[in-house]
């Protein structure tokens, strides 16, 4: 193999412009804010000769059209997401072949004739036009939709008659992660909505996210506001409308460790009841009949259920219904007879199964180590559908009788994996403060423990998000071709409740990024790799991961490859929909939030001669999450500061977001370069 390093011209020389200001008595030197503008004609000359640069470095990863290949036949099996249920129908995602963006299907039940609902491929030349969300009526008979193009997730919503597939006329602009709830006639909808254009101070166009309410068949610019006024500005709302039309329940969110719920009686000209305020918890609720249920983490790291009449909804009435136990509730489903809960046990997923009463009658099946994406349920159905996968289990959707106790397929991919030819395992290891925290590691079972195998390791540890095993075409084809993938379910994540969340959030952000450490030092001691072998990957919150593990720890890796990243700790939250995250956080406006932020702030820590690995960034134009001056900034920093021979690459793709509508063909060429870089860098043979 070709050096990987030797030989390779300078990244293009990058001008200084530093900004000296003293923040909470802490003088602060930034040498790059001015990349921070990414409109500025000087930036976009500046990204354009960063991307050729890139590209001339990365045509000499080994084997890049073999590779190329590869990943497109594993792509071309397809990928299944949600499925869910309303009337007499089951709807789902599905993507075939080289199609660029899944397809949403309908099925006459579970196993009756199934057709083409809406697919985005056929909707005109922008293969970069993506369903973001979807909403059906009770009855299964209407759909709300919301569509975006370039990566944006600036949704636009449509309206759809499933019986005939013919739109409505009326389209509402600005529904963003928009949250849907019908009334049970289908007459209207109650929906969230950003603000127009114009109307918020400049820089606020992604909060004030109020609730409204259209009823078909009128113009949206008179939709009446219901919720959201006067309340504050970085609320998030989810909307919920009881089966019998009479009550909406809204879960005003705020950050990601708590919301409030609120109840309206729609037949009454009462106002909204607060049901909840407590600091820092979490409630999400259910209506069948006159019965509110509400599961929660209040007083319960891994979460309870309640039970009360909405005649008497106030917490003071509430009937505990299930006990906190082991298993960490992530979501219910209310189904015939039977309460369906997903939730999770020693970080891996269960389906249990209750009476109405809260008693545990059992667990339905799964296949293995995995993920399960997404339950549905109905009142009226005794069948669940979930989506499953693992790393070597394409994803399968699966229909679950909750009576019978009968595990059925309801779609499955043409697959040719051969998962006996490789070995999932969970391992546990000691973090540096003496905390237990649990790895999946999958492998080649030809391979040998030798310390020499290339490795790469990745994990989340935020805002409450687990991670699991779970089928990718660019994990399969990295095990396939002898690598080692290591999963950590690092503090800060949703793997074991409330309190690993917040063990892992605000002042105890660290926690997360030494468990990340601690688990590459147990891959290195156990003899899976060694250092010079070893890559580690993560996107968004896991880019901030990746960033903060190869500043504060260079010697353990040696390639990195860090996604869409927030990387300037204390600037993040002036950009974008970051005030979002302050919770989860903190912000540097805040003179102990900044204390917190400086200490890791991967921007903030890079040092002149230190040899650090080699590291592609790689960000998009049209991110409307995370800012690409974050990867801009930081790769122009490490290009400067550097020592040694590693590679400091940036990838900026135009027309592209966080990874939300992201064409295939696109997709494939996004892994080759990142995926190659990191086989190219670790000496895969």
């Amino acid at each position: 193999m070709a050096s990987r390093t030797d030989n390779f011209p300078r990244p293009p020389a990058t001008r200084q412009a530093p900004i000296t200001e003293t923040l909470h008595g802490i003088t602060i030197t930034d040498p790059y804010r001015w990349l921070e503008d990414g409109r500025s004609p000087e930036v976009q000359r500046w990204t354009e000769q960063q991307n050729v640069y890139t590209a001339s470095i990365l045509k000499n990863i080994p084997d890049r059209e073999k590779m190329h290949q590869r990943l497109a036949e594993l792509h071309a099996m397809g990928a299944l997401m949600e499925a869910w249920m309303a009337g007499p129908y089951t709807f789902f995602f599905k993507r075939q072949g080289s199609q660029n963006q899944p397809v949403l299907s309908v099925r006459e039940g579970f196993t009756g004739l199934t057709r083409v609902l809406l697919d985005p491929n056929s909707l005109g030349d922008d293969e970069t036009l993506t369903i973001d969300w979807c909403f059906s009526s009770k009855d299964g008979k209407l759909l709300a939709y919301g569509l975006s193009s370039g990566g944006d997730e600036l949704s636009t919503l449509h309206l759809l008659d499933v019986t005939n597939g013919k739109h409505f006329s009326e389209k509402i602009p600005h529904t963003r992660a928009a949250s849907v709830a019908w009334l049970p006639d289908g007459s209207g909808f109650f929906y969230t909505r950003y603000p127009n254009p114009g109307t918020t101070v400049l820089g606020e166009e992604f909060y004030y996210r109020h609730v409204y309410f259209h009823r078909l068949g009128t113009d949206p610019a008179q939709d009446p506001k219901i919720f959201g006024e006067g309340r504050p500005a970085h609320e998030l709302y989810q909307l919920l409308v009881s089966p019998d039309g009479r009550h909406l329940l809204v879960h005003a969110r705020q950050g990601w460790a708590k919301n409030e719920l609120y109840l309206r009686d729609l037949q009454s000209s009462d106002p909204f009841i607060l049901l909840t305020q407590g600091a820092d918890t979490l409630y999400y609720g259910r209506i069948l009949g006159d019965q509110l249920f509400v599961w929660t983490n209040e007083g319960a790291s891994n979460y309870r259920a309640f039970v009360t009449s909405v005649r008497t909804p106030g917490r003071e009435h509430w009937r505990e219904l299930i006990p906190e136990t082991e298993t960490v509730i992530q979501n219910f489903e209310l189904v015939k007879d039977r309460i369906a809960v997903l939730g999770l046990r020693q970080a891996s997923y269960v389906i249990q199964i209750y009476s109405r009463d809260g008693v545990l009658e059992h667990e339905a099946p799964l296949p293995t180590y995995g993920t399960v994406d997404f339950i549905d349920g109905d009142p009226e159905s005794e069948e669940i559908l979930f989506t499953f996968s693992s790393f070597c289990v394409p994803p399968t959707i699966y229909r679950y009788n909750v009576k019978r106790h009968t595990l059925d397929v309801y779609e499955q991919l043409e697959s040719r994996i051969e998962p006996d030819r490789y070995k999932v395992e969970q391992i546990w290891y000691v973090s540096k403060d003496g905390t237990k925290v649990s790895m999946f590691i999958a492998y080649s079972k030809d391979i040998s423990l030798n310390g020499d195998n290339p490795t790469l390791l990745t994990g989340y540890g935020g805002f409450n998000v687990g991670r699991f095993p779970l089928f990718s075409p660019a994990y399969y084809w990295w095990i396939e071709h002898g690598g080692v993938l290591a999963l950590a379910n690092l503090r800060g994540g949703g793997e074991f409740g409330e309190k690993w969340h917040r063990a892992g959030m605000l002042d105890q952000k660290q926690n997360a990024f030494d468990d990340f450490t601690s688990a590459a030092e147990w891959l290195i001691h156990h003899k899976y790799t060694r250092p010079e072998r070893l890559g580690i990957i993560g996107r968004s919150n896991g880019g901030l991961l990746v960033g903060a593990a190869m500043t504060q720890r260079p010697d353990l890796f040696k390639a990195v490859i860090c996604g869409v990243p927030l990387l300037d700790m204390l600037r993040y939250q002036h950009f974008l929909v970051a005030k979002l995250w302050i919770p989860e956080y903190g912000s540097s406006e805040d003179p102990e939030q900044f204390r917190w932020l400086y200490a890791y702030s991967p921007y903030h820590h890079v040092q002149k001669d230190v040899h650090y690995p080699s590291v592609l960034f790689h960000t998009a134009e049209s991110d409307s999450r995370v800012d690409p001056m974050h990867a801009r900034k930081m790769a122009a920093l490490i290009q400067e500061t550097v020592k040694g021979k590693s590679l400091v690459l940036l990838r900026l793709e135009a027309r592209a977001g966080h990874g939300i509508g992201q064409p295939m063909s696109k997709v494939i060429d996004e892994q080759v370069d990142t995926w190659g870089f990191l086989a190219w860098q670790l000496g895969r043979q």
